[in-house]
């Protein structure tokens, strides 16, 4: 663990040095993509040694293995790549062709390469520290189990930064809160999960880890899980950290969708599109997309994010279906829309608990009352049972050194 945390350590004081990358989040998306295609590259290797017909979608010159891996000055027997060369590489072939790539033959990988670039950018500009950069990466070996998993909890970690890299904590929802969520939730193989504002992808990954649990024990499994986890996000970081996540969590082809789930019309919403189980935490505080209110029923439109999920997000589930959910006290509270909403909501569901947890659960990034909603589709609620968490005794608000625990819901449970 020691040498991956300090190949990551060494990679990031790199990049502070380039004159191209400022601040938190810029760093974190030049991780991504470069975390991104190295992790792809196992996988594609994988791949083709599991399936004799698997051709990577991305061009031979282009693959990781081909340009950022360097044998001593040497890759693939030719000099390898450095300085304003490597640079040039990088802006000039991969990106466009990347941002190009053809997805007409349907290939469900490329088109997921090619949304990604689309989104991304390069802002590192001295080649020579992009090089010792590819270096350090190269000391982790995402083709051996172990360094993957142990590379899933610094994963974990990076994402965890978002929280405080300016306009990204949205993104990010502390792991003991998937956790417990999906544990009360309890989704079996088989059922659909979705989340359609899944972020960097915690609530996906914690289902697969649940599924992976109770066994996940051949092929035909294996092709059952990867159907049935679900995400959509619109905000092109996210998407790629998610999506990268889902690779690490050795999913083959990430059923993630790169769009605003709220930009669809709300009756389109029919059989065919329902689901099982829903885990989110969809964004609240934030102005939707402009027009995006008129998708749904006049006497529901609003400009706030969490009332229009919280619709959507019952339009899309089955009757029994299950959902666990984290919503501000603003959508509990508030009258005009915000109570036809929630009326809506008690009628079509039986919202059995609500959570309340402690203001400062997503400091820094939001400091508004925020609770967690379980409820199930198909009969109307009756009663609700309320439990307040409390912060643990001596600590006065939960921090970046001192996040929420998992273990802090055992008496809930």
């Amino acid at each position: 663990m020691k040498n991956l945390g300090g190949s990551i350590k060494s990679l990031r004081n790199f990049m502070r040095k380039d004159p191209g990358v400022s601040g938190d989040g810029q760093r974190i998306e030049q991780l991504g993509w470069l975390l991104f295609l190295k992790i792809l590259d196992a996988s594609d290797h994988e791949l083709e040694l599991i399936k004799d017909d698997f051709i990577s979608p991305i061009p031979e010159h282009l693959r990781w293995c081909n340009w950022a891996v360097s044998v001593q000055g040497m890759t693939n027997g030719k000099k390898s790549l450095t300085s304003d060369e490597l640079r040039d590489f990088i802006d000039k072939d991969l990106f466009p062709k990347l941002r190009n790539l053809d997805t007409s033959t349907g290939n469900k990988r490329a088109l997921i390469i090619k949304e990604i670039f689309q989104g991304t950018n390069n802002y590192m500009k001295n080649g020579t520290i992009i090089r010792q950069v590819l270096n350090s990466l190269n000391e982790i070996d995402f083709e051996s189990s172990e360094d993957r998993h142990l590379f899933g909890d610094i994963y974990e970690t990076i994402l965890r930064e978002l929280q405080t890299a300016g306009a990204y904590g949205e993104f990010y929802t502390p792991r003991a809160l998937t956790e417990f969520m999906t544990e009360m939730v309890n989704p079996m193989l088989g059922e659909t999960v979705l989340d359609p504002a899944c972020g960097t992808g915690g609530f996906l990954t914690c289902a697969i880890n649940h599924l992976r649990q109770q066994g996940v024990d051949n092929v035909r499994d294996l092709q059952t899980l990867e159907k049935t986890i679900k995400g959509m996000e619109f905000k092109p970081l996210p998407f790629m950290l998610a999506v990268t996540n889902l690779f690490l969590h050795e999913i083959e082809v990430p059923n993630i969708e790169y769009t605003d789930s709220l930009n669809r019309e709300y009756t389109s919403i029919g059989n065919k599109d329902r689901v099982d189980i829903i885990l989110a935490n969809p964004p609240f505080g934030a102005s939707v997309t402009d027009g995006v209110e008129e998708n749904f029923p006049m006497s529901y439109r609003t400009t706030e994010s969490a009332d229009l999920f919280l619709l959507l997000m019952v339009r899309y589930l089955h009757d029994g279906g299950r959902a666990a959910i984290v919503l501000p006290d603003g959508s509990l509270t508030g009258d005009g829309v915000k109570a036809r909403i929630r009326q809506h909501l008690l009628e079509s569901c039986n919202l059995h608990t609500i959570v309340r947890l402690p203001n400062s659960v997503f400091q820094p990034y939001a400091s508004v009352a925020t609770n967690l909603l379980f409820f199930t589709k198909g009969e109307r609620t009756k009663e609700i049972w309320f439990w307040e968490h409390q912060l643990p005794s001596g600590v006065k608000a939960y921090s970046k050194t001192k996040p929420i625990n998992k273990n802090e819901f055992q008496s809930l449970k």
